[in-house]
């Protein structure tokens, strides 16, 4: 049975499509740009655009079971082909937003929820996964001033915060995928460790063997930044999460390891992993 796997050239979804292959699972990669995204020779690869949804049918022709990264724009027309073309299972990989205590006004919040609720509406078996933060949103914070200058500036350099690293994401979707047990399941993740963004930080130093300061700025010039390569709605939720991890305990860990089968990885091997990205 062929599983779909949706943005798999993604952070997140190019080591699922990795990890079912590992697994000899059927996979068809999708992309909306095929031939600029990088795939290995001789992979299953369609173009399909989830914000398109007359070009997500060719690519679910004979699927069972489909990877999925939320895009509120389309999701009634993939639940549509999904359901027509006999689809079984979505893994979805939602966000924590959806479950805080702000939801309701929270715009990734809201687009997420709204992704889960037509999913959960169909006639199809469902996994949500729903990371907090994001490991690899420090390439959107602080690459360009790392490599350009050494230096990070932040609002709240000792907010504590558990980034995940997506390769933990990808490991849990393969389980949900390829295993029992996980069907109506939503599963909250954070990283294994609590740490303040300055250790983070100096945890990418340490990667790439360079000493970057850490420079207190305030928050309005924290958004002018952050705003040059992220959206309004991203850059509040980034500085309100920021702002929530002053002084308060961050999330617990949840039990990734267990459904993994191996530890989670550290923000220290994030970094390393990630090191060429910052040199």
């Amino acid at each position: 049975m062929t599983t779909v796997v949706f943005g798999a050239s993604g952070n997140v979804g190019k080591y699922v499509a990795a990890g079912l292959d590992s697994a000899g699972v059927r996979v068809r990669r999708t992309s909306r740009d095929p031939g600029a995204a990088g795939f290995p020779s001789g992979v299953e690869v369609v173009a399909a655009d989830l914000e398109r949804p007359e070009t997500v049918s060719a690519a679910l022709e004979g699927a069972r079971r489909v990877f999925l990264y939320a895009k509120p724009d389309g999701i009634e027309g993939f639940v549509a082909a999904a359901e027509s073309a006999g689809v079984r299972q979505v893994v979805l990989l939602s966000s924590a937003a959806v479950v805080m205590g702000d939801a309701a006004l929270s715009p990734i919040g809201v687009a997420h929820a709204v992704v889960e609720s037509a999913i959960q509406k169909s006639g199809m078996d469902w996994t949500f996964i729903r990371p907090g933060m994001f490991a690899t949103n420090a390439l959107w914070w602080w690459q360009k001033s790392i490599r350009e200058e050494g230096v990070v500036r932040l609002p709240y350099p000792d907010a504590l915060t558990t980034p995940v690293h997506e390769k933990d994401l990808a490991a849990l979707a393969v389980a949900a995928l390829t295993e029992p047990g996980h069907e109506g399941r939503a599963y909250s993740v954070t990283g294994p460790e609590a740490l303040t963004l300055r250790q983070q930080v100096r945890h990418i130093g340490e990667a790439v063997d360079r000493d970057i300061a850490v420079d207190s700025t305030t928050v309005d010039q924290a958004r002018a930044e952050l705003l040059k390569t992220l959206p309004p709605f991203a850059v509040d939720g980034i500085l309100a999460g920021w702002k929530a991890g002053i002084g308060v305990p961050a999330p617990v860990p949840t039990g990734v390891a267990e459904i993994i089968g191996r530890p989670a990885h550290t923000f220290a091997q994030w970094a390393i992993d990630h090191a060429s990205d910052f040199r």
